[in-house]
């Protein structure tokens, strides 16, 4: 099995040290900073073999070339993004699939956020590290795409196993479950995965990984067909997409 770390970063990045304790093969997940991945490593032991991103933002690229510096890492990260990500050696595509050791990782164009978001999806492993697509409870903003786009891309996660555990990299869940609330308000599910993500950020501790199970139940961006979310906003019968862009728009507005 592959062994994850979480380093909480900045004021709310994660990021992921992922480790084939067969290969000793090791990526590290959209690094923010460099010096807490370079700390880690050596306190592991473990040598860098790949930097994967799954976009061009600062806060997720910010580490990438101090860290193939000092490791020799292999950055990979979409090829439309490659005039836009420091240090990349390999551009990949929907499709496409990287390695970790014998563990292999699918490419998913989950643009939106922005133009050339991608997720890894390891689908053996029923592990996802989407970046910016999904949160906890909420989905990325709409810097360079659509509505339309990332409800697509949206679409994509939905449809992956239930059991998959979903890696973000920001800690948004209190937020995004008081939004989801407000538009869902007599959703169980989400009353009691609120009262549990309150519990875990009072000690300090992580909210993800998530699994698409729960999203499904609780996620207002996966619940665009729920009728009592359609009968907050006012758009029974509308189409689809149509309503988690209101969705969208409304989250936008919320603090």
């Amino acid at each position: 099995m592959l062994e994850i770390i979480t380093l909480p970063v900045l004021t709310d990045n994660y990021i992921y040290l992922v480790h084939d304790p067969v290969s000793h093969e090791t990526a590290v997940i959209d690094p923010a900073l460099a010096q807490p991945v370079l700390n880690t490593l050596e306190e592991k032991g473990w040598q860098l073999t790949y930097l994967f991103n799954t976009h061009h933002h600062s806060d997720h690229v910010g580490g990438n070339l101090q860290i193939k510096q000092q490791t020799g890492c292999k950055i990979i990260a979409a090829q439309a993004d490659w005039d836009r990500i420091p240090g990349i050696d390999q551009g990949v595509n929907e499709g496409d699939v990287v390695s970790l050791g014998s563990h292999k990782a699918n490419i998913i164009a989950t643009p939106g956020h922005t133009r050339a978001h991608i997720v890894f999806h390891f689908a053996e492993d029923n592990i996802l590290f989407c970046g910016d697509t999904l949160f906890v409870m909420g989905c990325g903003r709409l810097f360079e795409g659509t509505a339309e786009q990332l409800w697509h891309s949206l679409q994509k996660l939905k449809a992956l196993p239930k059991e998959t555990l979903v890696y973000c990299t920001h800690e948004y869940t209190q937020t995004n479950g008081r939004f989801a609330l407000t538009i869902e308000p007599d959703n169980q599910c989400l009353q009691q995965r609120m009262i549990e993500v309150n519990r875990l950020r009072s000690n300090n501790q992580p909210t993800v990984p998530t699994s698409i199970a729960e999203e499904l139940a609780t996620n207002p961006f996966f619940r665009e067909d729920s009728v009592e979310l359609q009968k907050t906003i006012a758009m029974t019968d509308s189409k689809l997409m149509k309503v988690f862009a209101e969705v969208r728009r409304l989250k936008d507005g919320f603090s």
